[in-house]
């Protein structure tokens, strides 16, 4: 029995049987990824709703790590897979959006794009940058994502959640502590929805800045690549794209991983690429911008998992270029 059957059995013992979700031990990540890369899960738990996401949570034994995997458009699973569970809010239940007054309710597991065009249907104005954010709800709350000027938490109104035994908690726009690119409610909370502000506004010019939008993205990022979106975050009072084409970088590849020649702050899979290539050729492009402009860049793409043995992901030196 391997690892991760024992804990999925572990799991259902604990909470009295099947779950009504889906239980699977040694799952495959990379297909789940938009980097199409990584290794397995020991356990991925697909919850049929909230309840049965509380039931789940409340039967994982203490101390076994849990990791929320939303649309993975900017996750890098790494080759050796992730020990413990992974948990992806994949049902109905976890998409749908609703819309009361000014107010637009989304699950979060609902994509982003979604929750915009259903706040341009609605006439709300305000949500239109979701549509540049190729992630859902969870993952938006999460890291404050963000694009095209705005941010989450600038129309963030609460949010319900779970925490690691279960229990229902909710959140109000002080328990968020949102920043650039990050929130600091507790890490092992998960968020099941949220819910948005927007101004009444016309929808035709709501859906005319959110095609402004769509065609911005698709003439100048990546979008139909294997890609994690942007790699790295924006350092105060600069672009991370800019530091990244002046330190040389445009078109790097380790293996079949390669900077973006369209947008340099995107990493793409070119086709067979490891993960360990993709984080490998991160770290080269970080250390290349230290060396030339003096400036630390930040990982925007969250990186989790194993390291398989003999991995190396240590910057490239610039004579194996």
């Amino acid at each position: 029995m391997s690892a991760g059957e024992a804990l999925k059995a572990a799991i259902e013992a604990a909470a009295g049987g099947p779950l009504r979700g889906h239980l699977m031990a040694d799952a495959p990540m990379a297909s789940f990824t938009w980097f199409r890369t990584g290794g397995p899960a020991d356990v991925l738990f697909l919850p049929a709703d909230a309840a049965d996401l509380a039931t789940g949570l409340a039967a994982i034994p203490a101390g076994v790590p849990v990791t929320v995997l939303g649309l993975a458009s900017n996750t890098l699973v790494r080759d050796g897979g992730i020990e413990g569970v992974v948990i992806r809010l994949t049902a109905k239940a976890f998409a749908a959006i609703s819309v009361e007054g000014c107010e637009i309710t989304a699950g979060a597991g609902a994509a982003d794009v979604r929750v915009a065009r259903a706040a341009a249907e609605a006439g709300l104005a305000g949500l239109s940058f979701l549509r540049g954010i190729p992630g859902a709800i969870g993952g938006a709350l999460r890291m404050n994502a963000g694009a095209y000027g705005a941010e989450t938490a600038d129309r963030f109104v609460r949010a319900e959640a779970l925490d690691r035994q279960g229990r229902p908690v909710r959140l109000s726009r002080d328990d968020m502590g949102f920043s650039y690119r990050r929130t600091a409610a507790p890490g092992d909370l998960i968020f099941t929805q949220a819910t948005f502000a927007g101004t009444p506004g016309d929808r035709d010019a709501i859906q005319a800045e959110m095609d402004a939008i769509t065609a911005s993205r698709e003439a100048t990022q990546p979008v139909k690549s294997r890609t994690g979106g942007s790699t790295f975050k924006n350092p105060p009072g600069e672009s991370a794209w800019k530091l990244i084409d002046r330190a040389g970088c445009r078109g790097l590849t380790i293996g079949a991983a390669q900077v973006s020649g369209l947008h340099c702050n995107f990493l793409l899979n070119t086709g067979g690429a490891t993960a360990a290539d993709i984080e490998r050729l991160g770290e080269t492009v970080r250390a290349r911008v230290k060396e030339t402009s003096g400036i630390d860049l930040h990982w925007e793409i969250r990186r989790i998992g194993r390291l398989p043995e003999g991995a190396a992901v240590s910057p490239l030196p610039r004579h194996q270029d």
